[in-house]
C-alpha cells in the first residue's frame, strides 16, 4: 500500500485522540500457541521485558505463567520487535493470546 501517507493517518495513531490500539485477541489458542509466542520472540533476538506487577523477572515458560492462581496479578511481556514499536502481550488465559500496540511508540512514515 504505497499511497497510504502518514499525514492521512496520523489522527489514529494519536494516544490524546485515540487512547490505545484496539487489543489484538486470538481465540482458540493454547499454552502451546503461547509458547510459540514466547518462542518466537528469543528466536528473532528481540527486545523484551516480562514483569508481574512492578517485579521484573527472566521470561518463563508459558506453562508456568499460564499456571498462576486466579487471585494472582496478570503478568506481561514487553516485546520491541523493532525499536520504535512496543507490543504488550497480557497472560489473560491460555485460550486466547492478548495484546496491543503501544501508539506512543508509533511517530511515523519515516524512519530516523
Amino acid at each position: 500500500m504505497t499511497d497510504l501517507l502518514w499525514d492521512d493517518v496520523s489522527c489514529f495513531f494519536d494516544p490524546d485522540l485515540m487512547g490505545s490500539l484496539p487489543d489484538v485477541r486470538v481465540p482458540d489458542t493454547s499454552v502451546t500457541d503461547w509458547q510459540a509466542v514466547l518462542d518466537l520472540v528469543v528466536e528473532k533476538g528481540w527486545r523484551c521485558q516480562y514483569s508481574e506487577g512492578e517485579t521484573v523477572l527472566p521470561v518463563p515458560r508459558a506453562e508456568g505463567v499460564l499456571s498462576r492462581p486466579a487471585e494472582a496479578e496478570c503478568p506481561e511481556l514487553r516485546v520491541w520487535p523493532t525499536a520504535d514499536v512496543l507490543a504488550i502481550f497480557r497472560f489473560h488465559a491460555d485460550d486466547e493470546v492478548d495484546f496491543d500496540v503501544d501508539l506512543r511508540e508509533l511517530q511515523g512514515q519515516g524512519r530516523t
